[in-house]
């Protein structure tokens, strides 16, 4: 067995796909460029979306309001719609969902639309995401086989956390020129183009559904739920995807974190800035060293370390240190949380193909939950004890939680180590 291969035979006979390989590949292009314009346009839309709704409201609760629809959507909807991508070819629902997100950002970006209909207009443009994702995840690892799958996550995993950086640092000189209604009208744009890219450049296959009765969405929902849940391995893998609630935390409460850092020579929001960017940017960098130089054997070896390593630097909040120091920790932060490309690669390997769109809706939907429960939490701890205890002690409970979830990994990691092992032989 591979597992019991002393280490210098076993980093022998593991090949690593490099990115040149995987950008070859002519459909990961596709859903390489499609993901990009549709990202792009979503957060030149967020910022567009932001100052249409004070314009028109003048009221900061108004635009907290709206800015929160794009988390409930994904959490109601997103494990029954999620479905879809096993029921019906998935090709087919990501186009589908290009073209209806486009015609709904279209009505977005008509002034004359009121403004109870644009709150409607957003919660099902950010609905449909949910099963345009888990189609898009589940057609992944159909795409790129063995190592190509990790490489291709992080070089996507890279170009997103690259968008968001482009898209909120230029979006609001964007937005200056062009107005929101402009904006949002580009924004569709972006979608359409997609869904262009899409046809032209993946394949139609089947739908995963096996048989010719379908289950009904319920019950395909019920049993994505058993079994991304009922098994342990699994369960692991999604609590791993899950941590990131804690380590993502800071960055919801950037703005009081920077008015504590600010001494009057910088301004806030350049503050500010500087640290919604810090993560991000740690997140590309330990994305390219995690997938580029790590063996696929080592990746699931050294995950539960990654994934302390994301939380642990935040405990040095506690200290109070410089804007500079604070900075280097939250890179250091975004760094380890670079062991999502390793958990998603264990993820594809455990879950059936034909199921693979349920599960990672499944998966989404939990991320954007704890992500919006923990930075809510946040805010209001934040309120009563300050940005840094605040920030120290999420670092301090992810960790502690990252170090049980690292224990419980290694009872399983064996069999999957074993198992990719086999995939690369036989690629």
């Amino acid at each position: 067995m591979g597992a019991r291969l002393p280490g210098r035979h076993r980093r022998a006979t593991e090949k690593q796909a490099t990115y040149g390989e995987v950008i070859a590949i002519k459909e990961f292009r596709a859903l390489w460029y499609g993901q990009g314009f549709s990202l792009l346009g979503d957060q030149l839309a967020q910022v567009a979306l932001a100052v249409l709704v004070y314009h028109r409201t003048h009221s900061p609760l108004a635009t907290a309001a709206v800015y929160a629809l794009t988390y409930l959507p994904p959490i109601l909807g997103g494990p029954l719609l999620a479905g879809l991508a096993d029921r019906f070819a998935r090709r087919r629902v990501m186009i589908v969902c290009d073209v209806l997100r486009a015609v709904l950002v279209a009505g977005m970006a008509l002034p004359w639309t009121p403004f109870p209909v644009l709150c409607v207009l957003v919660f099902f443009v950010v609905l449909l995401s949910a099963p345009f994702s888990a189609a898009r995840a589940a057609l992944l690892p159909e795409v790129l086989e063995g190592d190509r799958y990790v490489a291709g996550s992080a070089l996507q995993n890279m170009t997103n956390q690259a968008v968001q950086m482009l898209g909120f640092a230029a979006g609001g000189a964007l937005i200056a020129g062009l107005g929101p209604y402009r904006a949002l009208a580009l924004d569709a744009a972006t979608f359409l183009a997609s869904a262009l890219i899409l046809v032209s450049g993946v394949r139609r296959r089947p739908s995963a559904a096996r048989g010719d009765g379908k289950p009904s969405m319920w019950k395909m929902t019920r049993a994505g739920a058993g079994l991304v849940f009922g098994d342990r391995k699994l369960r692991t893998l999604v609590l791993f995807a899950w941590l990131c609630g804690f380590y993502v935390l800071p960055e919801g409460i950037a703005v009081p974190y920077a008015a504590k850092l600010s001494d009057g020579t910088m301004p806030v929001a350049v503050i500010t800035g500087l640290l919604m960017a810090a993560m991000p940017t740690g997140t590309v960098l330990g994305a390219f060293l995690f997938s580029r130089f790590v063996t696929p054997s080592g990746r699931l070896r050294n995950m539960g370390w990654m994934a302390m390593l994301s939380c642990a630097p935040l405990v040095g909040c506690a200290m109070k240190p410089s804007l500079g120091v604070v900075l280097a920790l939250w890179v250091l932060s975004g760094i380890g949380g670079a062991y999502q490309l390793a958990a998603n690669a264990a993820f594809v390997q455990c879950v059936p193909a034909e199921r693979r769109g349920q599960a990672f809706g499944l998966v989404q939907s939990g991320l954007m939950a704890v992500q919006g429960i923990g930075i809510l939490i946040g805010g209001l701890a934040t309120e009563h004890l300050g940005p840094e205890p605040v920030v120290a002690l999420a670092g301090v409970m992810g960790v502690t939680s990252a170090a049980v979830l690292a224990m419980l990994w290694t009872e399983s990691r064996g069999e999957l180590a074993a198992r990719a092992q086999q995939a690369q032989a036989t690629a």
